[in-house]
C-alpha cells in the first residue's frame, strides 16, 4: 500500500468517517470490511462449514460464529463439540488479543497430517465475547475451508485469520503497508 492510502486509512479511522474513500463498494449480497465495527462483534452464522486436514473431515457445523472487525475478514469461530475426537492437540504458546484476552493455540490432526499451531481459542471471556468460549478459530491457510461449498481463501499475512470469500470486498489489512490500519 502505498503512503496517500496509509494517511487516508489512518485519517478515515481518526474522523470516523463511515467508509473510507479507498475502500470498494459492495455489490448486493456482499459486505464491505470497511463497514464492520470496532470493537468487534460476534454474529451468528448458520451456514454449512466444513474443515478438513489432509482431506480427513475434522469438523462440520452450522454453528459458527462470525467475529467481525473494522478492516478485516470475518474470523469464523467454530465449535469444539462438532470437532472429530482428537482433531484439536493442544500447542505450545500463546498471544494477546486487546478484546478477547489471551488466547491458547492448537494443532489440527486429520490422518497423518498435523498442522502446529493452525488454531486458536480463548478461555477467559468477558463480555460482549463470552459466546466464543468453547469455539476455536483456524488459518484457513493450513486447513481447507469451506462454507455452503465456497473454498475459503486465507487473509493476506501471515498474523491475521480472517476468511475471505466473494461475498466481502476491501481492502484488508495483513498485506503490505496495511500494519498502521
Amino acid at each position: 500500500m502505498n503512503d496517500r492510502l496509509r494517511r487516508a486509512a489512518a485519517l478515515w479511522t481518526w474522523t470516523g468517517q463511515a467508509r473510507p474513500p479507498f475502500a470498494h463498494t459492495p455489490a448486493n449480497g456482499q459486505e464491505s470490511v470497511w463497514d464492520y465495527p470496532r470493537p468487534p462483534r460476534v454474529v451468528a452464522d448458520s451456514r454449512d462449514i466444513i474443515v478438513r486436514v489432509g482431506g480427513v473431515e475434522i469438523l462440520r457445523t452450522r454453528r459458527g460464529l462470525r467475529l467481525l472487525e473494522t478492516a478485516s475478514p470475518p474470523s469464523f469461530y467454530l465449535p469444539f463439540a462438532d470437532a472429530v475426537r482428537g482433531a484439536f492437540v493442544p500447542a505450545e504458546g500463546s498471544s494477546h488479543c486487546e478484546w478477547k484476552g489471551s488466547a491458547r493455540y492448537w494443532t489440527l490432526v486429520g490422518g497423518d497430517v498435523r498442522l502446529e499451531r493452525a488454531a486458536w481459542s480463548y478461555d477467559a471471556l468477558e463480555h460482549p465475547f463470552e459466546a466464543l468460549r468453547d469455539h476455536v478459530a483456524l488459518y484457513p491457510t493450513h486447513a481447507e475451508c469451506l462454507i455452503d461449498g465456497e473454498q475459503v481463501r486465507p487473509q493476506d499475512g501471515g498474523f491475521y485469520g480472517g476468511w475471505v470469500t466473494d461475498e466481502i470486498v476491501g481492502p484488508w489489512k495483513g498485506g503490505p503497508g496495511t500494519g498502521g490500519w
